[in-house]
């Protein structure tokens, strides 16, 4: 935990009812200002870190979704709001149950520190992913065996990636997300 100083101030003399004046020393913590004092490269690494953690929980549901939709023959809108929801649990499972448990924190006190950042980052990426997946075939296969199948994920997972990273580094800059994996 880091200490603030203090800083001591003397202020003239004052009066007191029995008319004795005396010196009053007024202490004050020195409040820690939210002026970022990280440099841009730190900023860019955190941002990294954090889309990668994201893009992770985001990849288990989406994958899972994705071969649950296409196993099941399912239509690509369906299986794109099952990989979504599924991408968003998963999302959110790796950064709540972290928290948690190395933190002591409850689900619900968590959940209200990273909601915003988690949702705009899993949003940016599903809807990237998504699109990606639909264009380049692999929502449409017969089969998760079929090779357009992986290809699609894998340009899925980096197109998430290039648009979850610049979304990262603008919350993180303005402290809308923090480090908390």
């Amino acid at each position: 935990m880091i200490t603030q100083p203090e800083i001591t101030i003397a202020i003239a003399t004052n009066t007191s009812r029995n008319g004795v004046n005396r010196k009053i020393q007024l202490k004050e913590k020195q409040e820690h200002s939210h002026v970022d004092h990280t440099t841009n490269g730190s900023i860019v690494s955190l941002a990294v870190s954090a889309t990668l953690h994201c893009l992770t929980g985001c990849v288990i549901g989406e994958t899972i979704g994705l071969m649950l939709g296409v196993s099941l023959q399912w239509h690509p809108i369906q299986t794109a709001i099952i990989a979504t929801a599924l991408a968003f649990i998963t999302g959110f499972a790796l950064t709540l149950v972290p928290m948690v448990l190395k933190k002591g924190m409850s689900i619900s006190e968590t959940f209200r520190i990273v909601w915003l950042g988690e949702t705009i980052s899993i949003g940016i990426m599903e809807l990237t992913m998504n699109i990606v997946d639909f264009l380049v075939g692999g929502m449409q296969v017969q089969s998760i065996s079929e090779p357009i199948f992986w290809y699609s994920l894998i340009a899925a997972i980096i197109a998430g990636f290039m648009a979850g990273f610049p979304v990262n580094y603008v919350m993180i800059k303005k402290n809308i997300k923090k480090k908390c994996h």
